[in-house]
């Protein structure tokens, strides 16, 4: 499957940005599919993950509450809602989907990578 992600870009503290993740080759009902950022000079991090069915969502503790992962089966998408954001959401952001039941929160438990879009978040 090829990921695909799109729709960073840059907002003020305390505004939103909806990034999408889409796939080509293979429906996301295959896959358990996750969100992962890196700012510069850190680790990738996990973000938020759906499992292959879209029945169950988890999310890092420093996004819960302001941040929510979906899946659009019409459109084949993953989107990622992103509220309330704050200066230290700065981050290159990616999508990744691995093949099995369960969302994993490691980069090294995820398949498929889609290129990564910058977002920013001014204070």
């Amino acid at each position: 499957v090829q990921l695909q992600a799109f729709g960073g870009g840059l907002v003020q503290a305390g505004g939103s940005l909806r990034l999408s993740c889409a796939a080509s080759g293979r429906t996301f009902g295959s896959y358990a599919t996750g969100w992962f950022r890196q700012a510069p000079g850190k680790e990738r991090e996990f973000v938020a993950g759906i499992s292959w069915s879209g029945g169950s969502t988890y999310y890092a503790d420093s996004v819960k509450g302001r941040f929510t992962i979906s899946r659009d089966d019409a459109r084949n998408t993953v989107p990622l809602q992103m509220n309330s954001l704050k200066p230290e959401d700065t981050a290159v952001y990616y999508c990744a989907a691995r093949a099995g039941l369960r969302v994993g929160i490691r980069p090294d438990e995820y398949d498929y990578w889609g290129q990564g879009t910058q977002v920013t978040v001014s204070s």
